[in-house]
């Protein structure tokens, strides 16, 4: 039986993204070998540091809600087809440290963790308390993940984080919530980002962090998108192929396309209907392309009389 990454960091499947931070931020202090001299503890602050990497990440966390960590680390059928139609399996690079480093901020996180009793340090959402000249935190890298509808019409996200607010007196803090807007424009492609500047933890002499969202586009079961363009692959019969055939796409907006084939359908051959693709983000007023490919579908078996058939009218 595969690892229990809930169970690692004390949760329950319905968990959410704030709770799978707070368990992590709270076990991985307790744990952390400087921290905790026990001979095991080098190994369960690498298994919070996997199940954190695995359970922050929306992907990874579906993938392993739904085929364990086998399904997990072995890959899976991808629902869009591809000449490698499996996934690539997840490997934890074993670096327990970057991912507490990464969490937390700073090259030497551990050190501000803790003051000189031994008592912990509050820290929130990324950064630390900062000592002499100010200094900027690292810049906090999140993944936003939207589906190509999002894409395609543009949305308004609204996420939550937690960070680190000075009080009036200067010198103490406060854990606050605070909600940040983002307005997704249409045709925008992955690896845009989107900067919420110095929104992460205030502290003494500390410049707070910028906030970093990166959209990562979801898969879709019809389409897959290739810049500007949409891919997509009908599955047609051997006989449609050679004779000509009309095929239906739903599109993103919800209209069916009668697409007309009336050229033979070999392996190689795609279709482009332009202006049905993804909206430019230069002028979301004008579409890419969709791309059709298709899958062709031989019989199982053919009865004496069709095969001569076919042999009379292909050879």
């Amino acid at each position: 039986m595969g690892q229990d990454y809930y169970a690692v960091l004390e949760l329950n499947r319905t968990a959410k993204d704030a709770d799978i931070k707070q368990a992590y931020r709270k076990l991985a202090l307790k744990n952390h070998p400087l921290k905790n001299k026990e001979p095991w503890a080098p190994d369960k602050f690498r298994q919070l540091a996997e199940a954190y990497e695995v359970l922050s990440d929306p992907v990874k966390r579906g993938i392993y809600d739904k085929f364990g960590e086998e399904g997990l680390k072995g890959g899976i059928p991808l629902e869009f087809g591809s000449e490698n139609p499996w996934s690539v399996g997840y490997v934890f690079h074993g670096n327990a440290e970057k991912v507490f480093k990464e969490f937390f901020g700073g090259d030497n996180p551990f050190a501000e963790f803790f003051a000189p009793d031994g008592s912990e340090v509050n820290t929130a959402f990324g950064g630390l308390r900062g000592k002499g000249v100010a200094k900027q935190d690292p810049p906090i890298e999140r993944d936003l993940y939207l589906s190509l509808e999002d894409l395609f019409y543009g949305c308004t996200k609204k996420i939550k984080i937690s960070r680190r607010v000075m009080n009036e007196d200067g010198h103490t803090s406060t854990i606050r919530d605070k909600i940040l807007t983002i307005d997704v424009q249409p045709g925008w492609k992955q690896g845009t980002r989107i900067t919420f500047q110095k929104e992460g933890d205030q502290g003494p002499n500390i410049i707070p962090a910028d906030i970093i969202f990166i959209v990562r586009e979801k898969l879709h079961p019809r389409f897959k998108r290739e810049d500007d363009n949409l891919l997509y692959v009908a599955s047609i019969p051997l006989g449609k192929a050679l004779i000509g055939c009309t095929v239906d796409v739903r599109t993103l907006d919800d209209r069916l396309l009668n697409i007309p084939i009336n050229d033979i359908v070999h392996p190689k051959y795609f279709k482009i209907v332009p202006g049905e693709g993804m909206p430019l983000p230069s002028d979301p007023t004008r579409k890419g392309d969709l791309v059709m490919y298709f899958d062709i579908c031989f019989p199982e078996r053919l009865t004496p009389a069709k095969k001569q058939l076919l042999r009379q009218a292909l050879l």
